[in-house]
């Protein structure tokens, strides 16, 4: 084998890290190089000549491309892609023109004929489509492959199409007809549902031969007419053949293997005459129509040129090409001015003499042999011409040669009208699409679903509730309207239709789940303007048209508001008392990005508190869009990023979710809902991009999560949870601040925001570890900054100590008693407070002050019970610490007062414990001596004194207030009980 340096150049970076179909194809001068792969949305078209130029991409797909195909004339670009959809673009610019055509499932292979008029497409579903380009309609779909059709070509003579199939079968279509000639069963390999090599079929330049990969790791060549095996192309593959491609002559084959080799065959003779072997297997190849080099492309998304890819000693692989006319040298046979057209006046029974009639479609075996190949240029053309009857407006009766030859060239050109990037068009959040014969979404959240299906000309909806014992039973309804869009709340549903010709008008229907009085379900009809979004409230139904009116209804049905939005309108969602809407800003970018525009309705107020631009990631489009569990304004994007809105920087979007994090390439996730933490959605594997309604699909629950980029401590998610807690902080700050406006208690927030603090600085403790750990002392100053509480930023300061870092832990104080003069210098307690205070911790001492200090009552407190002081919050527990209080609530101040008491009270009791141990020491130690004594003493003569001595002693040892048993018990109970209160009180921690 001989080794050769081919340098390969990434084009398309794969996600998945095993590899994944990737497409490469020349245009006709052989000036650019278009490449794409199935795990990259993006087309890339290369400059050949100056292959260092940065190549231009073309992003318009939402997933992975999987098929690409050139027309004739080299000015329109088709791409198939794992998103169901096949686009044109103008070619070499790049400029998106349409969306010819949508399936159901990936599309796999798409193919022009020899004029450009005719594009065959198809992919995992079960038809080949027969598209004219010149006005975009299906002029035939080609059934009968059982497996995914992973090959097609037309032959040069425009009168077959063959395909091929992921389960080793050809067919081989009769244009004319549209009926299949020949069945080929298991000829190829099986692929299966790997994707990443495909069966693949090529007719010869001149037409006669078929090449398909056979099942010993060869080629097989079949005959045009009959589909007889003539003779196979067999060498050194090891493994089977995954790609082939016929040099511009038909003289070269270049086949490439799973082996990763990829070897150059003389047809004629049989044998291969040179061969390379790559890093990564090769998925596609494609020779250069002016010259001698083949591009190739690895499942790695890498590309290069093989160049000269036939000895220089050769024949080369663009000379003698079958056909060729001597006024173009590109391979393929063009219409020219001066060349005479054929005559259309022929019927479909006029096509070829040589047929024999369509009885006889299999006796036609080398008869064609005997014309040369521009004898039969008019029978092809004018079987091109009669196949499709759409394309016969545009056919002129034969009047005049140049009459004739100007309309050729205009069709040639099937360049669409450009319509510049296409706006989003309006959805429905928790809405599927329609399929024929299944069941679908009207409307899927968090409360429940709303489900229909077509049944003899009418539909059948049904309405469930994910948690049954709470929500109603609701009967289910017959559609008579066809509606397509739904939305749910708590106390009813609203359904709409757009139009369906003049007579049946777009319908908005409301249907309570309960009422008081019968007939309560009411309906509106919309003349010359049809329904585009609908919406749900606390008391009002939303429906915005095609006029851009937004209509506010009440539930009863009365008509109350009608407004003008900016723009056609995208979507709507509704949460309580607030509706938001996105419109269209303006026209997209010419990179086809959406210019949205949301805005928020208060409709209990009658205010738009909230109005500005709703972002989106580059290249994408809005898929979900509605409010949290906690009413906080969201958006999901079709590039998987959840953002949610916030009142921080005057108004922003926060990413808190990125698929791409994921790295899961196969997975689709399709948004339901989300609360605080976690985001609730139905994951989709790749090609589905939404859920079957039957059977119920599965929520999972993902952790939300900012995108943030890679740490140099590796504290990813430290940092995350940091930005979590700091968001939901600020949150809850917010919320006091308003219900402090509006006269609300906040107690209950307040014990949330206590707790979130207290949550954030243990976060921010583990920060700073990391940080002196990885030597980052700068930011660990940074964040002990942060801490909200005083005995966190104590606890940093022990921190550091212990790791052994003075210089940090001196730091630390000094920030520590920054923040204490900062929060008690010029803070002063009215007089009322400052009695209720000082009682609490001296109830002895004489109250004569007016006004005390914070500061004194700081250090009073850190004397009397150091504890209280570490605990204290510094947010919205210390609020009265940090400004002069001026009304204080009476109940509020006789609460702390009796805190403090308390803790007066325990630290007395404890003290009086700790004394009463050491007195009854001492007494023990009183009471040996006092024995000793004794012993020691004389004894009286008479014996009378000696108990009174003993007495006498014992009567001047001093009395013990703890000898009696009874006080002993009283005391201890004392001790317990006031312990037990402290520790009740979780501000007053033992």
């Amino acid at each position: 084998m001989k080794i050769r340096s081919i340098k390969l150049r990434e084009a398309h970076k794969c996600s998945n890290g095993v590899g994944s179909f990737c497409s490469v194809l020349w245009d006709k001068q052989g000036e650019h190089i278009v490449t794409a792969s199935s795990s990259d949305s993006s087309i890339c078209i290369h400059d050949a000549i100056l292959p260092a130029n940065p190549p231009k991409v073309v992003r318009h797909h939402r997933d992975g491309v999987t098929a690409l195909a050139l027309s004739p004339n080299n000015t329109c670009l088709a791409s198939g892609s794992i998103d169901h959809s096949v686009k044109l673009y103008k070619f070499p610019a790049g400029e998106f023109e349409t969306n010819i055509t949508r399936f159901t499932l990936p599309i796999r292979a798409l193919a022009f004929n020899r004029s450009g008029t005719m594009l065959a497409a198809a992919g995992d579903d079960d038809g080949i489509k027969l598209i004219n380009t010149i006005d975009g309609s299906i002029a035939r779909v080609l059934k009968g492959h059982r497996g995914s059709i992973t090959g097609i070509a037309f032959d040069p003579k425009s009168e077959y199409l063959a395909s091929a199939d992921s389960i080793g079968t050809v067919m081989i279509w009769e244009l004319q007809s549209g009926k299949t000639i020949h069945i080929l069963k298991g000829i190829a390999p099986v692929i299966g549902s790997d994707f990443s090599s495909m069966n693949i079929v090529s007719w010869s330049p001149d037409g006669e031969l078929l090449a398909v990969p056979g099942l010993k790791n060869d080629v097989v060549m079949y005959d045009r007419d009959t589909a007889e095996k003539l003779f196979s192309l067999r060498g050194d593959h090891v493994q089977p053949i995954c790609f082939l491609s016929w040099s511009p002559n038909g003289k070269y084959m270049a086949t490439s293997g799973l082996d990763r080799q990829i070897l150059i065959w003389d047809v004629d003779k049989k044998q291969d005459i040179d061969r390379q072997k790559f890093e990564n297997r090769v998925t596609c190849m494609a020779w250069k129509p002016i010259g001698n080099a083949l591009s190739i492309i690895d499942i790695m998304g890498k590309y290069g040129a093989w160049e000269p890819a036939v000895p220089s000693s050769m024949k080369s692989p663009t000379e003698d090409i079958p056909g060729l006319s001597s006024k173009n040298g590109h391979g393929l046979l063009f219409y020219d001015e001066e060349e005479e057209n054929p005559s259309v006046s022929g019927s479909l029974s006029d096509l070829g003499e040589d047929s024999h009639g369509e009885s006889e479609p299999f006796s036609r075996k080398r008869l064609h042999k005997q014309h040369s190949y521009p004898d039969d240029w008019e029978e092809d053309t004018n079987e091109e011409l009669e196949l499709f009857p759409k394309v016969e407006p545009r056919k002129k009766a034969p009047h005049g040669h140049r009459d004739r030859s100007d309309n050729k060239r205009n069709e040639l050109k099937n360049v669409p009208i450009s319509a510049g990037p296409k706006m989003q068009e309006a959805i429905q959040p928790g809405a599927t699409p329609q399929q024929p014969g299944k069941r679908r979404f009207l409307c899927y959240s968090m409360l429940g679903s709303i489900t229909t299906m077509e049944l003899d000309g009418y539909s059948h909806i049904e309405i469930d509730f994910h948690d049954t014992s709470s929500g109603p039973r609701v009967p289910a309804m017959t559609d008579y309207f066809g509606f397509t869009m739904a939305s749910l709340n708590e106390n009813g549903s609203v359904f709409a239709n757009p139009c369906k010709g003049e007579k049946n008008m777009s319908t908005l229907m409301y249907r309570p789940f309960s009422t008081w009085a019968n007939n309560s379900e009411w309906s509106m009809r919309f003349e010359e303007e049809e329904v585009r979004a609908v919406a749900l409230g606390t008391g009002w139904v939303a429906a915005i048209t095609s006029c851009n009116f937004l209509r506010i209804f009440t539930e009863g049905g009365l008509q109350r508001h009608i407004l003008s939005l900016d723009g056609p309108v995208v979507t709507a969602a509704g949460f309580k008392d607030e509706l938001a809407v996105v419109t269209h800003a303006s026209p997209p970018l010419p990179s086809t990005e959406q210019i949205l525009e949301f805005r928020v309705f208060n409709i209990r107020t009658g205010t738009q508190p909230r109005r500005g631009r709703l972002p989106l990631t580059p290249g994408s489009c809005l898929s979900w869009f509605g409010f949290s569990e906690e009413g906080h304004l969201s958006s999901f994007d079709s590039k998987g990023v959840l953002r949610v809105f916030t009142n921080q920087y005057g108004g922003s979007w926060l990413p808190l979710f990125s698929a791409s994090k994921l790295k899961k390439p196969e997975e689709t996730y399709w948004v339901v809902g989300l609360n605080t933490s976690k985001l609730f959605c139905v994951i989709c594997k790749s090609p589905d991009s939404f859920p079957e309604a039957i059977p119920k699909p599965i929520l999972s629950l993902l952790g939300l999560s900012f995108p943030l980029a890679s740490s140099d401590l590796g504290a990813e998610n430290l940092e995350n949870e940091f930005i979590m807690n700091s968001m939901h902080l600020h949150r809850i700050q917010s919320t006091i601040e308003e219900m402090e406006a509006a006269g609300e208690d906040t107690s209950l927030v307040d014990d949330e925001a206590f707790n979130t603090e207290a949550a954030l600085d243990r976060c921010i403790l583990r920060l700073i570890a990391s940080c002196c750990n990885g030597d980052k002392l700068v930011r660990a100053t940074e964040l002990v900054k942060l801490l909200a509480l005083e005995k966190s930023v104590k606890g940093a300061i022990k921190l550091v100590t212990a790791l052994k870092l003075p210089n940090l832990a001196e730091r630390f104080n000094a920030i520590l008693e920054e923040r204490i003069n900062k929060e008690t210098t010029g803070s002063t307690i009215p007089a009322s407070a400052e009695l209720k205070c000082d009682a609490s911790f001296n109830a002895h001492a004489a109250l004569t002050k007016s006004h005390v200090t914070v500061e004194s009552s700081k250090r009073l407190e850190s004397q009397d019970f150091p504890s209280l002081n570490l605990l204290a919050p510094s947010g919205s527990k210390k609020r009265y610490l940090e400004e002069p209080i001026k009304d204080v609530n009476v109940e509020t101040e006789n609460a702390k007062a009796r805190k403090l008491e308390m803790a007066r009270e325990f630290k007395s009791a404890f003290d009086m414990k700790k004394a009463k141990k050491l007195k009854d020491e001492k007494d023990k130690v009183d009471e040996v001596k006092d024995a000793r004594k004794l012993e020691n003493a004389n004894e009286p003569e008479d014996g009378q004194d000696k108990n009174g001595e003993a007495n006498k002693v014992t009567a001047q040892r001093p009395s013990n207030p703890f000898a009696k048993s009874s006080n002993n018990k009283q005391n201890a109970s004392l001790f317990d009980s006031l312990k037990k209160k402290v520790k009740a009180d979780r501000h007053l921690p033992l």
